[in-house]
């Protein structure tokens, strides 16, 4: 824990990744930018560094992250996108001033505008989103199994059924959850 943050959790899909920015949505939610520099610093481990960030460009950041879980939630849900989230969304892809660079390893990169700022990243996670919502990318949108997160995440497994936004976390929380039960059950049965 950098400071006293919480750990960022990163994901393999930069939208869904970034909406794990805020956690446990339906228990004792976990804010992992709570700061500007929280923000550069996510935004650094995701690849897409930017040189600062101002209060309003976090709340930039925060309003776009609401709009993809949204959008994600009722993509998974099999609802009607919200025309706000998609507006938002939208309105952050359009604004980002970024290029698709390919690297001598055959991968892609972002560069970012000349001064590298926020909204060029937010660009970038608000392409990524319209990508995966309009149905572009190879896998689905699913919501975590557990009850008191319910964060929306990509699913590219083989089968296309993870139950879980993270193994490491809600699915090792609800697994052991699941043995102390069984436990107690035992202990119960044998008296």
């Amino acid at each position: 824990m950098r400071d006293g943050f919480p750990e960022f959790r990163l994901g393999k899909v930069l939208a869904t990744s970034f909406t794990g920015t805020l956690s446990e949505r339906h228990g004792d939610a976990v804010e992992r930018i709570p700061t500007p520099r929280r923000l550069v610093d996510w935004l650094a481990v995701s690849g897409l560094a930017v040189d600062s960030c101002t209060p309003a460009q976090l709340d930039l950041a925060r309003e776009l992250r609401e709009a993809v879980h949204l959008a994600a939630t009722a993509a998974a849900t099999q609802d009607a996108l919200p025309a706000a989230a998609v507006r938002v969304i939208n309105d952050r892809s359009a604004q980002g001033r970024a290029a698709a660079i390919l690297t001598p390893e055959g991968e892609r990169r972002w560069r970012l505008g000349l001064d590298s700022r926020v909204e060029d990243a937010l660009g970038v996670i608000a392409a990524d989103a319209i990508g995966i919502l309009a149905g572009e990318r190879d896998g689905r949108l699913a919501l975590c199994a557990s009850p008191t997160c319910r964060a929306a995440f990509f699913d590219t497994s083989q089968s296309r059924t993870r139950r879980w936004c993270d193994m490491n976390t809600c699915g090792n929380r609800q697994k052991k959850a699941r043995f102390h039960a069984n436990q107690l059950r035992k202990s119960g049965s044998a008296q």
